[in-house]
């Protein structure tokens, strides 16, 4: 494979930085040793000598040639097994690359060849209803609801099977306060006939981003808000710093920290979760890291789940590319 992903080429660097690191410990422990060696020697066959101030100063030109010499044979060490250790790592790394390679591209063969007769479905049971029965009709109505909602878990498979990286965006400057309105806007339904109160805060937060994704990150993330709710959900854009965000609060049962990091597996649900895919949360988490960015999520102070979606400001982005 020519192009390297960008998760390898990471998990490449940690595992000969840790390779190396095992290595200079060692060769440390060892040239200290022996530096520890070389002066009892010298104490012990000049021990006359170094009463007097010509033997001590003798005594400590030489420990100096022997720590001069073990640096000179312990750097070219460190820099062979420098190299060494990213041959390993990228041997070490090369089947776990092409597991994932397969299970990818496995998961878009099988969503692409579904992907048809699941249009098809949906179509001759929408053509089939209006001349059905009552009985049969609603039968149609339920073949075409399940067969677009499984549609629409292909598409999602389809985009977790590729990689998280701007290659896979359409970019161009966005607001996401315009983003976080729009959203908001079109919950107000969803959240009124569940007697939730839908609080909007959008404000200006410019990114270089992929229109299209922020919207459905923004979705995800008040769909499920919207499912865990008691009375209040509240969706907010900003400015921090380096960053932008959008940030999603409800005021449900809250997530435990030793599944803060699960939600975000695909398929993963909660033992409260009578709805959804399980794929919603890995598709924000998607999204952001094709950003550039993060997805955290924590408790707010009065309580149940905050998630924040950072991604680099346009103008940080910008700032780094000036000269």
């Amino acid at each position: 494979m020519g192009y390297r992903l960008p998760a390898t080429n990471s998990l490449i660097a940690r595992a000969t930085a840790l390779y190396l690191v095992v290595f200079i410990a060692v060769l440390v422990a060892l040239s200290a040793g022996a530096y520890a060696f070389m002066a009892r020697e010298y104490a012990s066959l000049l021990a006359p000598a170094l009463s007097t101030p010509e033997g001590a100063a003798g005594v400590a030109t030489a420990m100096r040639r022997v720590l001069l010499t073990l640096a000179a044979i312990d750097a070219p060490l460190v820099a062979i097994v420098a190299i060494a250790s990213y041959a390993l790592a990228r041997a070490t790394i090369a089947p776990l690359e092409a597991a994932r390679e397969r299970e990818r591209r496995f998961a878009a063969d099988a969503a692409h060849q579904l992907r048809s007769p699941l249009a098809a479905i949906a179509a001759i049971a929408q053509a089939a209803r209006p001349n059905a029965s009552e009985q049969n009709r609603d039968a149609f109505e339920s073949i075409v609801d399940n067969a677009l909602e499984a549609s629409n878990v292909v598409t999602d498979l389809l985009t977790l099977a590729r990689d998280p990286a701007r290659l896979a965006l359409h970019t161009e400057p966005v607001d996401l306060g315009a983003i976080v309105a729009r959203s908001s806007r079109d919950a107000q339904a969803i959240a009124a006939s569940r007697g939730i109160t839908l609080d909007a805060a959008p404000a200006s937060a410019i990114v270089d981003g992929d229109e299209r994704r922020l919207a459905e990150l923004a979705r995800n993330l008040l769909d499920n808000a919207l499912r865990h709710a008691r009375h209040r959900v509240g969706i907010a854009s900003r400015r921090n710093g380096r960053y932008c965000e959008i940030v999603v609060e409800d005021d449900g049962e809250g997530i435990p920290p030793e599944e803060r990091e699960r939600i975000f597996e695909r398929f993963y649900r909660g033992s409260d979760d009578g709805a959804g895919t399980g794929l919603g949360l890995a598709i924000v988490r998607w999204i952001a890291r094709a950003h550039d960015g993060t997805v955290t999520v924590g408790t707010p102070a009065a309580g149940g789940a905050r998630f924040v979606a950072a991604i680099p400001a346009h103008a940080h982005r910008l700032d780094d590319e000036v000269p």
